[in-house]
């Protein structure tokens, strides 16, 4: 399983941002994850690869959305209302099985939200 993240930038508080994960194999959860300087990672959002179910933190519920795009082996995440403290690196991650843990990465993306 590979996965490429992509999409992230520098943005103005308020202003919206998608977040793109490109997936290659096969896969059971698709999550996005971010982590701060300073902070630990924190999850944020999954989706289940077979029947597109989505469970988000209570972090960002509300504000961000996963989806899938079944023709592209994409998985987005559409991120609204973004505020200063939503700056960080963030990484999709995928799980290939129901039981297993998020064992493949992708190598990040950077987003910066100025105030």
């Amino acid at each position: 399983v590979q996965l490429q993240a992509s999409g992230g930038g520098l943005v103005q508080a308020g202003d919206s941002l998608r977040l793109s994960c490109a997936v290659s194999g096969r896969t059971y959860v698709v999550g996005w994850f971010r982590q701060a300087p300073g902070k630990e990672r924190e999850f944020l959002a999954r989706i289940i690869w077979s029947d597109f179910t989505t469970y988000y933190s209570n972090s960002v519920e509300g504000r961000f959305t996963i989806s899938r795009d079944n023709t592209k082996n994409l998985v987005y995440l559409q991120m609204n209302s973004l505020k200063v403290e939503d700056t960080a690196l963030y990484y999709c991650a995928a799980r290939t099985h129901m039981s297993s843990s998020y064992a493949y990465w992708g190598q990040g993306t950077q987003v910066t939200v100025s105030s």
